[in-house]
């Protein structure tokens, strides 16, 4: 029966995992949880292929229990009654056994999936464990989080790819790799052993088909095709290609843009890193011009976390084409730019006495908050010459609205807003010398 490479070379004990020493070396957390013999419940995040299962299935060997996995994806509520009365026949049976229940992808069950572990990792029938690719802080429940320990796994470096390649070499899996094939196999793995192995197990069928002793990038690129179309993700062209679309939107060529964007989902890059970056292309470079623009960007990438490639790229290539041609302004990323610059050059400014908190009887009597004007009381709700700023501080002008899109209009109000100030502050003056 043919076993799969990643399964031939799944590590038998923890000395042979790969990476992920932030948690596995010595002292480390999850080392020393091993080196207890005491497991606990853990949830293992981390990208695909970098060793969440074979972690999960080590805990189970070292503490001699029995395993059981669910799968998210596939499973529900009967899995999970299925475990526990596994578990309880394995707790109760002459040679009493502790369980390990390892819930893969534990994201993707629903909160009412997720509570059905509760009670049962609360009374110690199982141990449990979830791998998730998702933030747990987001996708787990609170109540089930706060019983588990959470371990970050990162992605693999090309270091430890490497002896990935050199362990399926020495048991003779796959022939020799030119250096500048591999370079190409390691930036398409992008971290991931997996990836990596099934790529591999894919050449070395070819390979021997074709009585091949070395894997060339020439022939790599002939037989994977497509496949190796991938950007190193650390590399120059892949910046060169998100600086191309994100300077095609900036420059409102909606065509370009799509071009761009299309380039980097055929080349490999994650959509949902586009979907950051387009997340920062509507605050930077379209801003208060079109508001809306920020929002389209954060439900194009909710879209995508809903419904996954191909569908939820329509609504990302949607957004790329409505942020090239919204009309721009980074009139509030300088604005905050020089903020930041001012503020650390300038050092901590004391908070007016008008504008201080005053919860206490004490403060109070110390006039926190003394003479401070509601803006709601006032006209059109706004405190004609009123000073927020600490004071002696000069105003300086961050924010300079542009005369495009909705920015006119704001431009507009700050400019009306800003003579009731100076008429306000120079009644103000004027009527006290008359005093």
């Amino acid at each position: 029966m043919h076993v799969p490479l990643a399964e031939r070379l799944r590590p038998k004990s923890l000395s042979e995992v790969i990476g992920q020493q932030q948690v596995l070396g010595e002292g480390m957390a999850l080392r020393l949880a091993f080196e207890s013999g005491q497991p606990h419940s853990c949830i293992l995040w981390g990208p695909p292929g970098v060793g969440k299962t074979t972690i999960a299935r080590l805990m189970a060997d070292a503490f001699d229990a029995q395993f059981i996995t669910i799968s998210a994806v596939l499973g529900g509520v009967k899995d999970i009654r299925e475990a526990v009365e596994q578990a309880q026949a394995a707790r109760d049976g002459l040679q009493a056994q502790r369980t390990i229940v390892f819930v893969d992808e534990v994201h993707r069950f629903n909160k009412s999936q997720q509570d059905a572990f509760l009670p049962h990792v609360e009374s110690g029938l199982f141990t449990f464990i979830g791998a998730t690719t998702e933030n747990p802080s987001f996708e787990v429940n609170s109540a089930l989080l706060s019983r588990a320990a959470v371990y970050v796994l990162q992605p693999l470096g090309n270091e430890d790819l490497r002896q990935l390649v050199q362990r399926a070499q020495a048991i003779k899996a796959v022939p020799a790799v030119e250096e500048a094939a591999l370079e190409r196999l390691l930036g398409y793995a992008d971290g991931d052993a997996r990836r990596l192995l099934n790529t591999l197990e894919t050449l070395a069928v070819a390979a021997g088909k074709e009585k091949r002793e070395q894997v060339t990038d020439e022939w790599l690129l002939k037989v994977l095709g497509e496949r190796m179309r991938r950007y190193d993700k650390g590399g120059e062209q892949f910046y060169d290609t998100i600086s191309a679309l994100h300077k095609s939107v900036r420059g409102s060529d909606p065509d370009a843009a799509l071009y761009w964007f299309v380039r980097m989902l055929d080349g490999g890059a994650d959509p949902r890193y586009l979907a950051r970056r387009f997340v920062r292309m509507a605050s930077e470079d379209i801003g208060l011009a079109d508001p809306r623009a920020l929002r389209l960007a954060l439900d194009a990438a909710e879209v995508y976390e809903r419904l996954g490639s191909p569908e939820g790229e329509l609504a990302l290539a949607e957004c790329v084409v409505y942020l090239a041609v919204a009309p721009k302004s980074n009139a509030v990323y300088v604005a905050y730019n020089q903020a930041r610059a001012f503020v650390r050059k300038d050092g901590s400014r004391p908070v007016p006495m008008h504008l201080r908190n005053a919860p206490t009887k004490l403060m109070k009597e110390l006039d926190y908050g003394k003479n401070y004007r509601y803006a709601h009381d006032e006209p059109d709700g706004f405190a004609a010459g009123e000073v927020y700023l600490p004071d002696g501080m000069v105003e300086p002008g961050f924010y300079q609205p542009v005369e495009r899109g909705l920015e006119i209009r704001i431009a507009e109000k700050m400019r009306q807003l800003r003579a009731r100030n100076e008429e306000a502050r120079h009644s103000s003056e004027t009527g006290g010398r008359a005093k």
